[in-house]
């Protein structure tokens, strides 16, 4: 069978989709997987074959963290940003797309995918690395805080649900207005329909991490997270390995993709803290690309593998994005998180609440004081004994086997149907 696999956005968005295209490619499928063209380079060293889609996540993320906690401002800038380069995204999708016999989906092409299975009377897939178009009371849309009463938090989904559709038609429209496209009917993947199977919601994380909710119908499942094997034959640089064999172990910073005009502001504060602390620390760039001259107890590097670095910290401090939260509880060490924008403050609210992290510092109420006592708190005996465990819990599962079954069991189901 012919899969497609369409995400966008950082490598969190890209990298859980490498072990699930190995996976499907070892059952016998020819897998594209389409993403940013900065991924390219990644993808195809690991034999998959790549389709470039438009647009450069980074871009999105500077627009996301300028926007900070503001929902409405997240959901204008990423109009603003889709809109911009939809009419490319549009033809390099449909292009990814040609032969598929199945579309594999994440958010960001949630609408237009499914709408192009439709079209092309194929299944189609949705996986997502946070929860979203599967109400449930038991926590809120990942924007938003907990409400505590059942009945809001689920409201906050059936809201979300509805406003990814009309964003989705509004901002289409005006791509095919400009673009002087044809009118086109799009179609949501989670409505009803009896002449097609429900499209399955396959969840990226650990059930550890969020368990699957009762108030879910069957088709929604939590695979556990999709990592690569551990690469063993990895050298690090020189430097890095200098660093770690130096002192004692160090603490990790990794910001990722956030791209933030208060950068070097956080930067000095994470220093501070640091050094109040008497901690080490290996500061990640990333695509905020601030650094400062190494030294004895600081080393600044562009990037490094989280999943050969993280076992080999004490701790790490990070955004609290998808993919870093995913390879920092695999790790087994204490995760401090600092929220910036979107789902990240949801991510740290649930290392808080399964114990493998002190309480989230939204990135707006960051210092000093707070970071150090973090610190100090991620210390603790009990707190490293509970990450130790949820670290291992999820290094026993294999959530990409598990996607893979359900994708073909899906791909089975689809064939009966049609039958």
């Amino acid at each position: 069978m012919n899969i497609t696999v369409l995400t966008y956005g950082s490598r969190g968005d890209v990298q859980p989709f490498l072990p699930l295209s190995l996976g499907l490619m070892e059952r016998g499928h020819d897998v594209i997987l389409a993403a940013p063209p900065r991924f390219e380079t990644l993808v195809e060293e690991y034999g998959i074959a790549f389709s470039p889609l438009a647009g450069d996540p980074e871009d999105l993320s500077r627009r996301f963290n300028n926007a900070g906690y503001n929902f409405i401002k997240q959901v204008r800038e990423m109009i603003s940003h889709a809109v911009e380069i939809g009419v490319e995204m549009l033809r390099k999708t449909e292009e990814a797309c040609r032969d598929a016999d199945l579309i594999v989906h994440t958010f960001a092409h949630a609408v237009g995918a499914h709408t192009l299975a439709r079209e092309k009377n194929i299944p189609d897939i949705h996986i997502q690395t946070f929860p979203m178009f599967a109400p449930t009371g038991e926590y809120p849309n990942v924007t938003m805080p907990d409400l505590k009463l059942r009945a809001l938090n689920r409201l906050t989904h059936v809201a979300s649900k509805k406003i990814t559709w009309w964003t989705s038609t509004f901002g289409f429209e005006q791509v095919r207005c400009r673009a002087g496209l044809p009118k086109r009917r799009l179609y949501f993947p989670f409505d009803d329909d009896p002449l097609r199977p429900p499209t399955p919601i396959l969840c990226a994380w650990s059930p550890s991490v969020l368990p699957p909710s009762r108030d879910w119908n069957a088709n929604v499942h939590v695979t556990g997270y999709c990592f690569l094997d551990l690469n063993t034959s990895y050298q690090p640089p020189r430097e890095l390995q200098n660093f770690l064999e130096a002192g004692k172990h160090p603490v990790c910073v990794s910001f990722g993709s956030m791209v933030n005009r208060n950068a070097e502001k956080i930067d000095q504060i994470v220093r501070e803290a640091l050094k109040q602390t008497g901690q080490r620390g290996i500061i990640l760039s990333g695509w905020g690309r601030v650094s400062q001259p190494s030294s004895n107890d600081l080393l600044y590097l562009d990037a490094a593998p989280h999943e050969w670095l993280l076992p080999r910290c004490m701790m790490v401090i990070h955004h609290g994005g998808a993919g870093t939260t995913s390879a920092g509880l695999r790790a087994g060490i204490p995760n401090i998180v600092i929220p910036f924008t979107a789902d990240q403050p949801f991510w740290g609210r649930r290392v808080h609440a399964v114990g493998a992290g002190p309480r989230p510092i939204l990135v707006k109420n960051l210092s000093v004081g707070n970071l150090a006592q973090a610190i100090a708190e991620a210390e603790s005996k009990a707190l490293r004994q509970r990450a130790k465990s949820i670290g291992q819990k999820i290094r026993n599962e294999d959530g990409a086997r598990h996607a893979v079954s359900l994708i073909e069991s899906h791909i089975s189901n689809w064939r009966n149907f049609k039958v």
